[in-house]
């Protein structure tokens, strides 16, 4: 990737400034990445990107030229001889598969350690041959972070106390300020009955340990090491199959049971997702993964429902990957598995940093926090209270669920609750201390509990209130207008409803004025890549999208198939296609789980279609036609019946619900779409045009219309146009830095 140009945002009090990190190559004189055997001396980093090393360590791969010995490569750090770190004999692997990340020969390979924050200079060079030398500047960063998400927040509660190892117990008290514990491995096995059972003994082999047959064809028995520590104030876990009675697994000497591939599991939430460590990860103890011999990463912070904010979620997972790299090897390729919350961040992180994930597969899913979700939920809550508090009785059940769009009634009231998190004292994690929390009454300067000021180092601060800015709109809007075309409801209740829906501001308390977004704020969204956009890292990401179908929930749920749909709109708008997505769907009865066959099933493909793409070129050379072409045939949209033995039906999956799939899991709008919304749902703040009757399927009268244009001052919504603040995606790599600007 070159490098890219500064980005900076100005957004009001508080804002901080964007840049875009350079890549390896970009620090490197020479500029290229080429391996062993090539033309010139080259050197890079490995375990991460140059400018973002943490831990005060790096792995670093040193490129030697055809006609020259390894042995007479020298790598200085800053000036102190550091080639004693470095092998030729380095492998990522158990087998003997080659990968894209192996050494081959004329590759050196070493931890580099004892940087520097302000910047360490590497240099190999080949003694008497003047034209034989690279060089790359790295920064290194706090363990602790920040790195790219700007300033730490505060309060923040530690949750090692409740954290819970695989033996019932706890990590106990935080070493400092920061979280931090002193990491630690522990042991477990996986009984023949199917549940995993902490190994008190290392030593023994209980009765009952099952063994398993990886991916790598290797028969071992079913031993699980799980490392646990701290990493940017989040709980990290990793888990290998490895037995305890071998060496420790390195770098350099495998576990025999790792297959070479890493999955980063992310969990799922977002209320209450502030001022928390949290208490558990995204799952590492999964048999089905474990089994087949992946490693399994995660963190506390990449639990939506402790950290609900996809930029911190990317550093935290960013930092993990590193040290896994540098402790394990750097693994043939990542795959990112999450549901929900665990969606937003798999979509994102492989948008925004590309090279992090390979690979995604997600459920329940959505394109992000800030448009689909938050406009949905905002719409809700106005609908909600519309229809309970200013017109009770005014609308029919029926009428009500095609105002908004939902297949269940039930959705409103569901969705409105969900909303909480927009509100700032509504909804804390339960760690967090009363008199830390806001109340505008009595604890006015206490911590805002919402999703905007838990990001507000993107979003920046209000001047008179404090609170973050909000890219969260509803101006223009008409609700129901579907609705109102197709007969649904009247024109008497379309503009009554229009006339009286009211917004929210701040303190989410209900106003008679519409919602208006913070035009920084909105900016800064599109800018950054809280919305999601897909034309970045998405492009040449293959994606596996899971639909365990909900929304026919008798009591309404959040997770609508549309949002699978808005996601792969982005992707066509953005990429021309989506063919490097697949969609499958299937009845609710295993949800995001691996007992779901068709999720093992899309494991499986996914693991084909990465190692295929793996042995053509390393990740950054991947192509959108490499990726499509590189897709295994078997590997296409299906559906599954909601038989006891289902059926797979093999269709493309689409929003016009055709075919069997379309019957048996069809897409409903959401509000913002029965309004007229486009389907990829992405506009936060529409711009408007004039009330045009002509535009309508129905007829108003003279005063109706009149009526109607008062609603609607400002005009309504245009949706044949972008959106105000609807800007280009900034650029890939884009760093808020570590301590600038004003984090509330």
């Amino acid at each position: 990737m070159s490098r890219r140009p500064v980005l900076a945002i100005a957004l009001a009090t508080g804002a901080l400034l964007l840049t875009c990190l350079p890549s390896a190559a970009a620090e490197r004189p020479g500029g290229d990445k080429e391996g062993g055997g090539g033309e010139r001396l080259t050197i890079d980093t490995l375990s991460t990107r140059p400018d973002v090393v943490t831990g005060g360590d790096v792995l670093v791969r040193v490129g030697v030229p055809r006609g020259v010995d390894p042995d007479d490569v020298r790598v200085t750090r800053d000036g102190t001889d550091v080639t004693a770190a470095f092998t030729s004999a380095f492998t990522s692997e158990s087998t003997s598969e080659s990968t894209a990340a192996d050494s081959a020969p004329g590759t050196l390979t070493g931890l580099v350690s004892s940087l520097r924050e302000d910047g360490s200079r590497l240099v190999a060079a080949v003694p008497g041959r003047p034209g034989a030398r690279a060089a790359l500047l790295v920064r290194d960063h706090p363990s602790t972070g920040p790195v790219i998400s700007g300033p730490h927040e505060r309060p923040f509660v530690c949750g090692t106390q409740s954290f819970k190892l695989v033996d019932g117990s706890t990590l106990g008290p935080p070493l400092d300020e920061d979280c931090s514990i002193a990491t630690r491995v522990d042991h477990a096995y996986r009984s023949t009955d199917g549940s995993v059972k902490p190994l008190a003994d290392p030593a023994s082999r209980p009765a009952d340990l099952a063994t398993t047959t990886t991916t790598t064809g290797a028969r071992v028995p079913f031993l699980i090491r799980i490392e646990t520590g701290t990493l940017n104030r989040g709980v990290y876990q990793i888990s290998m199959l490895a037995d305890p009675a071998a060496p420790e697994p390195t770098r350099t000497r495998p576990a025999e049971g790792w297959n070479g591939r890493l999955m980063y599991t992310f969990g799922g939430g977002c209320r209450g997702g502030w001022y928390t460590q949290g208490a558990d990860t995204g799952g590492v103890l999964d048999t089905e993964m474990l089994g087949r011999g992946y490693a399994v990463a995660s963190s506390s912070l990449n639990v939506f429902g402790n950290n609900c904010n996809d930029l911190l979620a990317s550093e935290t997972m960013m930092m993990v990957k590193e040290h896994f790299v540098e402790r394990y090897g750097v693994p043939r390729f990542t795959i990112g598995w999450g549901c929900s919350g665990g969606s937003y961040q798999s979509y994102q992180i492989a948008d925004n940093y590309p090279g992090l994930l390979d690979g995604i597969i997600v459920g329940c899913s959505f394109p992000d926090v800030t448009s689909a979700t938050n406009t949905t939920l905002l719409d809700s809550r106005l609908l909600d209270h519309y229809f309970t508090a200013t017109a009770p009785g005014g609308f029919s059940a029926e009428q009500q669920r095609a105002v908004a769009g939902f297949r269940e009634r039930a959705s409103i009231p569901n969705l409105s609750d969900g909303a909480k998190r927009l509100d700032p004292d509504a909804e804390f994690p339960a760690a967090l201390p009363a008199d830390r929390r806001y109340d505008a009454r009595s604890n006015p300067d206490g911590a805002r509990g919402t999703v905007f000021d838990h990001t507000v180092n993107v979003y920046g601060t209000d001047r008179r209130s404090g609170a973050a800015l909000r890219p969260l709109d509803n101006v223009g809007v008409q609700y129901g207008l579907d609705a109102l075309n197709e007969g649904a409801i009247s024109t008497e209740q379309f503009i009554d409803l229009n006339s009286r829906v009211g917004g929210i501001d701040r303190d989410a308390e209900f106003t008679a004025a519409r919602t208006a977004a913070d035009g920084r704020a909105t900016e800064a969204a599109y800018g950054t890549g809280r919305i999601l956009w897909g034309g970045a890292g998405l492009a040449t990401t293959p994606v596996i999208d899971h639909r365990s179908y909900t929304d026919d929930s008798p009591g309404g749920d959040i997770h609508m198939a549309v949002h699978g749909f808005s996601t792969r709109a982005r992707l066509i708008a953005a990429n021309g296609d989506a063919d490097n997505q697949v969609m499958l769907a299937e009845d609710n009865r295993h949800g995001f789980s691996l007992r779901s066959p068709a999720l093992r099933y899309a494991l499986t493909e996914m693991d084909t279609w990465l190692t295929s793409l793996t042995a053509l070129s390393p990740r950054e050379g991947w192509t959108a036609r490499d990726v499509v072409a590189r897709k295994p045939a078997s590997l296409t949209d299906a559906c599954w019946t909601k038989d006891a033995e289902p059926r797979k039906i093999e269709q493309r999956l689409g929003y016009d619900n055709a075919g069997e799939c379309g019957a048996l899991y069809p897409a409903f709008p959401t509000p913002r779409l029965v309004a007229g919304a486009p389907l990829a749902d992405d506009v936060i703040a529409c711009r408007r045009k004039a009330v045009d009757p002509a535009d309508y399927a129905v007829t108003f009268t003279g005063a109706e219309l009149r009526r109607l244009r008062a609603a609607f001052p400002g005009g309504v919504c245009d949706w044949s146009r972008n959106g105000a603040g609807q800007r280009p995606h900034g650029g890939t790599w884009q760093s808020l830095g570590p301590a600038v600007g004003g984090a509330r």
